[in-house]
């Protein structure tokens, strides 16, 4: 079935649009610098960090500050645009970081307004664990006696059931600095205030609390057999060398600890409390680093958890060969000589449960150079394939990039995101309870599997019969919810995680007729919207069932529309009217296009990738037109 010409002028006309805005967007070294935008906590924290050190640039302290405030609501901040009540994790952070920074007296009413939303949603015990601790570490709260994660983990062999390396990379970053701050009850007074978080969590709200946790019972019983030479002080000074060695063998060039900002954040406190002054180069340095992931968005400054410039420059690419743009393209060569310059070349922790690997992948941000992702490493294959296969000095790095890919599939056959079969099930046994729960471990998901399958198919041209393939496809099966759906971990939520998986089983030739298909095309069409279009709530990712957004988004419109091409050979009613709503949100970006779109921490961090209007809406224009009709 052929499109009118006026319908595919219109896709045309959108996609070039599109295309024209990304080309001009492009530096003079091929990347592109979108934001990475989250809530309030980095903007918060980084205030906080300036007060303790006594420094900050005028503009960098105000334009955080403004960002605050243009996202409160009468002192309210949220995790999410919808999230109903607010979050008091944000909450806290803002309005604590906006009186200890001078922007605002405690007793200004948006103060006063923060501090009752706070009381009303449970005081200390209603905040994230991340928030719990930067209020410890601040003098704003007390340790507790016993902490969830003993210090002793770090005594632990890696051949143990149990040991420190089952966390996976990026939670072992953000735990290690926490058991060395924790281990010398360590905090730093703000010097304006406030002193304490009596007006948050009200009177009596101080006080410790905290249990011998099972983990640490556990260790206790474990001990014994490592027969160690030592006791009491000298093993306090052991394990603590080894938790500082953790911490300075991964800190990046630019000075920051992983790459991160919260991971940076906590490194500062740790190495406080292990006698680092202020002013020691590895804390300047930090510093320094820090300050390159601002970036001016609406409402002021804001200071990204990390920076996307690799993911979105990969990604960027991609879709701009969807659209026709050729491997021989100054823009194209410019973009895959910086994605080139960033494949990164010597093993991280990724290598110690992937023995004889040779490193090939990628990270996500630009200043990343030990914690490559399966993610990122697929599109930097997808953006740099048809250069590679015409190039044979390219094809090299690519295949080694390939190769590294391939190898992180794990037992089940899934992909995860950043380390091979890390999902052991002790941590949530033996930890308690909280919001860090989904983030201990690295677990294969649907919608990395999916993605990773759909490089297999339709860029190493593998299908069903393979066995790479086939446990893949295997796992995205038993991964399909009753209703026809996937869970989506990385992105929101259950539309991305759908779109990943049938676009994944499809690249390998799986068709309309399978029941998984069509089970997963049926509740696509099932939670489309009135106006043609998808939008979901991030409160899906709390929920754990799908929450519809009442707008339609356009990057979930497109990740939607991506998937019914793929499996329609002609156009559906459905299919055209998510197309005429994509090509709308398109030409009228408002506050659809700002909706976060990217999963970080369940119900505490999410994302608006700035560049996500461009890429995911380009992509399914440039598939619609290539499969109905197009050139």
């Amino acid at each position: 079935m052929q499109r009118s010409p006026e319908h595919l002028e219109a896709v045309a006309k959108g996609m070039n649009q599109l295309v024209e805005e990304l080309v001009q967007q492009q530096q003079s070294d091929g990347r592109w610098i979108f934001c990475f935008e989250s809530g309030a906590m980095t903007d918060a924290y980084m205030l906080l960090l300036y007060e303790i050190f006594g420094t900050g640039r005028p503009e960098y302290r105000e334009g955080m500050a403004q960002r605050l405030l243009s996202l409160s609501d009468h002192g309210i901040w949220r995790a999410y645009p919808d999230e109903k009540e607010g979050s008091a994790s944000a909450t806290m952070e803002a309005s604590v970081a906006l009186v200890a920074a001078g922007f605002k007296e405690a007793s200004d009413p948006l103060i006063q307004n923060s501090q009752a939303f706070v009381r009303e949603q449970g005081g200390i015990d209603g905040v994230g664990s991340l928030t719990k601790v930067a209020m410890i570490l601040t003098g704003l709260h007390k340790w507790p006696e016993n902490a969830q994660i003993p210090i002793k983990i770090l005594l632990l062999p890696r051949w143990f059931p149990i040991n420190f390396f089952d966390f996976v990379g990026f939670t072992r970053a953000h735990i290690a600095p926490i058991l060395l701050a924790s281990h010398r009850k360590f905090s730093v007074r703000l010097p304006r205030g406030p002193q304490d978080l009596t007006q948050w969590i009200g009177a009596g709200g101080t006080r410790e609390h905290g249990e011998t946790s099972a983990l640490e019972q556990k260790i206790e019983e474990l001990l014994p057999h490592l027969n160690l030479s030592v006791s009491g002080g000298r093993r306090d000074r052991l394990v603590e060398e080894r938790g500082l060695r953790f911490i300075l063998d991964r800190i990046e060039r630019d000075g920051t600890l992983y790459s991160y900002f919260s991971t940076t954040f906590l490194m500062f406190f740790a190495l406080m409390a292990m006698g680092y002054r202020r002013n020691h180069p590895i804390l300047q340095r930090a510093l320094n680093g820090l300050e390159r992931f601002y970036l001016p968005v609406k409402g002021g400054l804001h200071l990204q958890e990390t920076s996307s410039t690799v993911w979105d420059t990969a990604l960027i690419s991609y879709a701009l060969q969807e659209a026709g743009m050729t491997a021989e393209d100054p823009v194209i060569q410019k973009a895959g000589s910086y994605l080139l310059s960033r494949q990164q070349t010597r093993p991280g922790d990724w290598a110690l449960r992937n023995h004889g690997v040779a490193p090939g992948g990628w990270g996500f941000s630009d200043i990343n150079t030990i914690n490559p992702d399966v993610d990122d490493t697929s599109y930097n294959l997808r953006a740099l394939g048809p250069w590679a296969r015409k190039n044979a000095q390219v094809y090299p790095t690519w295949a080694r990039g390939a190769r590294w890919e391939l190898s992180m599939q794990n037992r089940d056959g899934g992909w995860s995101a950043f380390e091979k079969n890390t999902d052991k099930k002790w941590p949530k046994i033996l930890l308690p309870k909280s919001d860090a729960q989904t983030v201990w471990t690295d677990p294969s998901t649907a919608d990395l599997t999916g993605r990773t399958l759909e490089w297999i198919g339709n860029h190493l041209g593998w299908k069903r019969g393979h066995p790479v393939v086939d446990r893949a496809a295997s796992f995205l099966m038993k991964e399909q919810e009753p209703n026809g759906s996937w869970f989506g971990r990385w992105g929101i939520t259950y539309i991305y995680g759908t779109w990943a998986a049938l676009t994944g089983l499809s690249s390998v030739g799986f068709r309309q007729g399978h029941p998984t298909i069509d089970k997963g095309i049926q509740w696509l069409l099932s939670v489309q919207q009135e106006d043609g279009g998808w939008g979901e709530s991030c409160a899906s990712d709390v929920e754990q069932k799908y929450i519809p957004l009442q707008m339609s988004t356009p990057v979930q419109t497109a990740w939607a529309v991506d998937a019914l091409i793929q499996l329609h050979e002609a156009p559906t009613p459905a299919l055209e009217a998510g197309i005429r709503r994509l090509l709308q949100l398109c030409e009228h970006p408002g506050e659809e296009a700002e909706y976060p779109t990217g999963g970080g921490l369940s119900g505490q961090f999410y994302i608006h990738y700035h560049s996500y209007r461009y890429v995911w809406p380009l992509t399914a224009l440039s598939h619609y037109r290539r499969k109905y009709g197009g050139k």
